[in-house]
């Protein structure tokens, strides 16, 4: 499943970053054979800083944060299973421990490639970077926002940045900053947190409903501010809609709102592992994050 075609943001993820190996000295890409194909130009103009360790995913993070330590801002990238999970004592001893920043850049995100089965699925990843300090999680929604917020990403000093990238997209960009939640619609009756390439969806889901939805692409750090104002004095129903594992910013979401009597729904994907490979469509389905499946659990939520 090595394959970098279409517009995809994993596509845009390889020619963006090609680029910035051209302009940026200090840049270097850390591979495990993941998306090799896609980098083979620019490791022939740059071999030095473009290292392909093999499937050695501990080796990987361990090489990238070396490289941190030599003054190199290292971008480190394979499939999300084999990024956070699998070598993840090396994220939080050799970047964390280490005092080191880089830049994890991930593709098949939480059930992007069914067919790989559950050892190629990662819906857990941010909820356990969520154990570890300062990491900033960037979860671009379209082609475009995946390239901006990248270039935050490589551009923030000796910060540590996850950049979760998907082949589920938005049909269209929004503006991103890396920083804020964007207000897409606004109501009275709740509010709804879209996080990435959910936000078609749950714009489908909540038609006609009078409430609030916010779009996140930058969830680490959590936009406290914006939700704080959405939901103004209280008392507030909010609705967390994440394409990875269910509740992961709902204890996020109530320390921004520890002063408003509030109510939390997190709607993302379930623990129960689905046996079947399936289509990315069916998976989304299954987990009740198609706009059907979102519209009754959020319609329901709001009427108690």
């Amino acid at each position: 499943m090595d394959i970098v075609a279409g517009n995809s943001m994993r596509e845009r993820f390889v020619s963006f970053t090609t680029r910035q190996l051209d302009e940026d000295p200090r840049l270097a890409v850390v591979l495990a054979e993941i998306t090799m194909d896609g980098f083979r130009p620019a490791r022939s103009r740059h071999p030095d800083r473009v290292i392909n360790v093999g499937i050695r995913e501990q080796l990987l993070v361990g090489v990238g944060g070396g490289l941190a330590l030599t003054g190199l801002r290292p971008v480190v990238h394979t499939f999300a299973s084999f990024l956070v999970e699998r070598p993840f004592e090396q994220i939080k001893l050799d970047f964390g421990h280490q005092g080191t920043g880089g830049v994890l850049v991930s593709a098949s995100a939480s059930y992007d490639w069914p067919a790989g089965g559950f050892t190629h699925m990662a819906p857990g990843d941010v909820a356990l970077l969520d154990t570890l300090d300062g990491w900033t999680v960037h979860v671009p929604g379209h082609p475009d926002e995946a390239e901006e917020l990248l270039r935050h990403a490589y551009a923030a000093g000796d910060d540590k940045v996850y950049v979760r990238l998907s082949q589920q997209s938005n049909a269209a960009p929004r503006p991103v900053d890396g920083t804020r939640f964007l207000t897409v619609r606004e109501g009275s009756a709740g509010v709804v947190v879209a996080v990435g390439p959910l936000l078609d969806n749950v714009l489908a889901a909540t038609e006609g409903m009078d409430v609030t939805v916010l779009y996140a692409t930058t969830v680490r750090p959590f936009d406290d501010a914006a939700l704080r104002a959405a939901v103004g004095s209280g008392p507030a129903d909010v609705v967390l809609v994440e394409p990875y594992l269910a509740g992961t910013s709902a204890g996020p979401a109530a320390e921004a709102l520890i002063e408003v009597p509030h109510r939390i729904l997190g709607l993302g994907v379930g623990r129960e592992e689905l046996r079947r490979f399936g289509t990315i469509d069916e998976h989304t389905a299954a987990h009740g994050l198609d706009p059907h499946g979102l519209r009754e659990r959020i319609a329901a939520f709001l009427k108690h």
